[in-house]
């Protein structure tokens, strides 16, 4: 669509609130944005392109068209726009990785005997959630930290059912054994309700609470309880010695600040519970086309979605301006009254100040790295002689195990840095015995062939020497891509012959590449194959495992998923089927005559 179409649809485009998605001309949805007004907000795109920011004179030149959508209210524009962006994702919005991510702890409170699990996703399936966290190595320590204190059981649903005797936990005093022994329901619901305490960041309380019971154990002369008691609050005051504390008022709050630096985008978010400083979280934005306070309210929405127990308080460097109609929303989705504050003095005032030195502190660290990966990838091309700056790399290895249950794996580098969602996994399908020539030729004319969607590389690596490189020109000129991007390969080190690095590999070179002067370089390059290796042994790995327990149960006539699970959930293993009855078969539910039949005719054939 022109500059003329375009301000012909703004004219016609409608004086109401609603939501408005910018798409480019291969129809894909660039922006998704919302407006009390939407007539004056696609205005101010289009008019006085000149006096926006960078980003935005990108944004509006990748404009084809626009769509519109009218809404009864404000209010059902801003659910309407956080449904679009999840649903599309759009390049300029400020858009927040996969939930799942993110771990959360997880309390199953439907089991009379609840568990605390590390999970990835929030379900709405009644379980309690706390998180999410900024690692998994944090969810972890977290757990363990729990799981020493309180005792509460670690066994999974399905091994409490089964287990016979208490487990090794037990014997360590590391669990009451509920799975076997008679645990008071009550005395373990205390237990989940101190450690739900402790997960909401209330260790003061807790504390409080724990010295009073021990006190009062002592009063009655119960030493034991008392000696217990004095373990869990040792426990509990040295992990709350590790915090440190912000706020005299011990209220809980989310401090959240913004910092834009050159192209980069940094949110940080403080967390205080009960006054302590819970935690800290950076989030990064690339190509964010909003003002500071647009991306704390676009945070905020999406952050708090799956944030099962937001604060009351929210302390925010910028005033959103829909902050009445984020109240609100706060009210419905939560059922929960929250309150966005911007301070202008004080101890909340501090504590934003605190969020912004780490946000900036944040941003500089990045920036700095990105301009030494930049670096390295100019050096790069300089050094092995390529046309193009090597942003994109993709890096290709094999792996079998005598010519079984071959894969190969491809990495991909973007700037520097490994790109995981990028990563693909190959079965080799026509090679049966160790080829890694033809393998190799395989997996290339697989990738490049048949994946066109895919981003074609600035540099294709290989793993190996000059025979893998000449297979992947070989693929190359077969798909007419020679002229399309670069290779290379890299090949291990031959010790033997008195080699002390890798070699790296070029086109109409004889010799391999010399970057003893630069060391990096070759670190890099190493560490790009060394990840193939890595991810292509792994899927090797997973494959050998399912083929060596695939279980005989499979290949056994109307013996489907269902039914395999239900007799080994029944019986444990495939010796206790062989010597159950027919009729100790026929009692299951989801067994019939013919299923029964089949299985002891191929776990019990007659003897000839």
């Amino acid at each position: 669509m022109t500059a003329p179409d375009l301000k012909s649809k703004l004219a016609r485009s409608p004086e109401a609130p609603g939501v408005y998605l910018m798409k480019d001309d291969r129809g894909q949805v660039l922006y998704v944005g919302k407006a009390k007004h939407l007539k004056k907000r696609l205005a101010s795109y289009f008019s006085r392109v000149d006096a926006s920011d960078p980003k935005t004179r990108t944004l509006v030149a990748r404009i084809a068209t626009f769509e519109t959508i009218v809404t009864a209210s404000e209010k059902e524009a801003l659910l309407l726009e956080s449904n679009l962006i999840k649903r599309y994702r759009p390049r300029y919005n400020v858009v927040l990785k996969d939930d799942k991510r993110y771990p959360v702890l997880r309390l199953d409170t439907k089991h009379p005997f609840p568990n605390l699990t590390i999970g990835r996703k929030i379900l709405k399936d009644g379980a309690r959630y706390f998180g999410p966290y900024a690692s998994a190595q944090a969810a972890r320590e977290t757990l363990k930290i729990i799981n020493k204190t309180f005792k509460l059981r670690k066994c999974k649903n399905r091994e409490f059912n089964q287990r016979t005797r208490p487990c090794l936990h037990y014997q360590m005093n590391a669990c009451y054994g509920p799975c076997c022994l008679e645990v008071d329901p009550e005395f373990y619901a205390a237990l989940v309700d101190e450690v739900v305490l402790f997960l909401r960041g209330r260790t003061p309380e807790l504390i409080k609470n724990i010295r009073s019971e021990m006190k009062q154990a002592a009063a009655d002369l119960e030493f034991e309880l008392a000696a217990q008691l004095r373990d869990k609050l040792a426990a509990l005051e040295k992990s709350l010695e590790q915090q440190r504390a912000v706020a005299a008022d011990r209220g809980d709050r989310d401090i959240l600040s913004v910092v834009m630096e050159e192209e980069l985008i940094v949110l940080t978010l403080l967390s205080v519970r009960s006054g302590y400083l819970h935690g800290c979280r950076s989030f990064e934005f690339d190509e964010a086309v909003s003002a500071p306070a647009e991306i704390l309210s676009a945070f905020i929405r999406q952050y708090y979605d799956q944030t099962a127990h937001p604060p009351a308080e929210i302390l925010v460097q910028y005033m959103p301006e829909d902050r009445d109609l984020l109240e609100e929303w706060f009210r419905s989705r939560h059922m929960k009254r929250v309150k966005i504050h911007r301070p202008q003095r004080g101890d909340k005032m501090r504590l934003v100040e605190m969020a912004t030195q780490n946000a900036a502190k944040t941003a500089s660290e990045k920036l700095a790295a990105r301009r030494t990966r930049a670096d390295m990838l100019k050096r790069l091309q300089k050094r092995l002689d390529l046309q193009r700056l090597p942003r994109r790399i993709e890096c290709f290895d094999n792996s079998n195990l005598g010519g079984s249950q071959a894969v190969a794996g491809m990495v991909v580098f973007i700037d520097g840095q490994a790109h995981k969602a990028d990563y693909r996994q190959f079965k080799i399908r026509s090679v049966r015995m160790p080829d890694d020539y033809g393998a190799m030729f395989e997996i290339l004319s697989r990738r490049f062939k048949h994946h066109p969607e895919w981003p074609l590389p600035d540099l294709l690596l290989v793993d190996g020497g000059k025979g893998q490189l000449n297979v992947a020109r070989a693929v190359l000129e077969a798909l007419g891509l020679t002229s399309a991007f670069e290779v290379a390969a890299i090949a291990k080190r031959d010790e033997r012959k008195g080699e002390v690095h890798d070699k790296i590999y070029r086109p109409s070179r004889a010799n391999p590449v010399n970057l003893e002067r630069d060391e990096a370089l070759r670190l890099y390059l190493e560490r790009i194959r060394d990840e193939a290796h890595r991810f292509a042994i792994q899927f090797h790995r997973r494959r050998r495992r399912r083929a060596a327990t695939a279980s005989i149960l499979d290949a056994i006539p109307d013996i489907g998923p269902r039914r395999r699970r239900a007799l080994l959930r029944a019986f444990g293993s495939i010796e206790k089927i062989r010597a159950a009855t027919p009729e100790a078969l026929s009692a299951l539910p989801e067994m019939n005559a013919k299923a029964v039949a089949n299985l002891i005719a191929r776990l019990n054939p007659p003897k000839p």
